[in-house]
C-alpha cells in the first residue's frame, strides 16, 4: 500500500493553513493577524495589496490550534467528498469565492476582523446535502441541515461571542447556491 494525495484542493488547504499557524506561533509571530486577517469596516486600504489580499486569505490563518483543528475536522471530512462529486478545480473555486465573499461583507458590514475558515466549513456542509439530488428537486437533507446548522448559528449571533456567526451564515449560503447550480463532475 502506498499514501495517496487523494484530495489536492483540500490538503493542500489544510496543509497550507497548518503552516501558517506554526509560523505564526513561533518564528514569525503576528502572520496570521497580519496577512491572514481580513479587517473589519473602516479597516481596508484599498491602496495597499495586504487589504486585497486578506479578502480571501483569512480563511487560510487561524487564531490558535483549537480553532484550526475545528474547521478542519469537519473540512478534512466532507472536503474529499465534495472534492470527488465536483472536481478539484471546482471545489477551489468555490472556497476562494466564498472566501471572497465572506471577506467582502466583514470589510462592508463588521468592525472586528475576520479570521479562520468557519465560512468554507459551512459551505462545505450544506453543499454536502446536494450531493445526490436530481435537478428540480430540493433534497431533505438540505432542508433539515439548513434548519439545524444555519437555525443555530442566527440564534446564536444574538450572544455576545467571539465567533462570526454571520461567516458562518454567509458560507452556507454559497454552499446552497453552488449545490443549486453547480454540476457535478462526469
Amino acid at each position: 500500500m502506498k499514501l495517496k494525495y487523494n484530495a489536492p484542493a483540500v490538503l493542500t488547504f489544510a496543509v497550507a493553513s497548518a503552516a501558517v499557524l506554526l509560523l505564526s506561533s513561533t518564528i514569525m509571530r503576528g502572520l496570521a493577524v497580519n496577512w491572514f486577517a481580513v479587517p473589519g469596516r473602516g479597516g481596508f486600504r484599498p491602496g495597499e495589496l495586504r487589504s486585497w489580499f486578506t479578502l480571501v486569505s483569512h480563511v487560510i490563518g487561524h487564531a490558535d490550534w483549537n480553532h484550526l483543528f475545528s474547521n478542519f475536522s469537519f473540512i478534512l471530512l466532507l472536503g474529499p467528498i465534495l472534492e470527488e462529486s465536483y472536481g478539484s478545480v471546482s471545489l477551489l473555486i468555490m472556497m476562494i469565492l466564498t472566501a471572497l465573499v465572506t471577506g467582502v461583507l466583514n470589510v462592508l458590514l463588521f468592525p472586528g476582523a475576520l479570521l479562520g475558515a468557519s465560512g468554507i466549513v459551512f459551505m462545505m456542509i450544506l453543499l454536502a446535502s446536494f450531493t445526490n439530488f436530481s435537478r428540480g428537486e430540493i433534497p431533505l437533507t438540505f432542508i433539515l441541515v439548513l434548519m439545524i446548522y444555519l437555525g443555530r448559528e442566527i440564534f446564536n449571533s444574538f450572544s455576545n461571542n467571539n465567533i462570526s456567526e454571520f461567516a458562518h451564515i454567509a458560507g452556507g449560503f454559497c454552499g446552497s447556491l453552488f449545490g443549486f447550480f453547480r454540476t457535478k463532475k462526469s
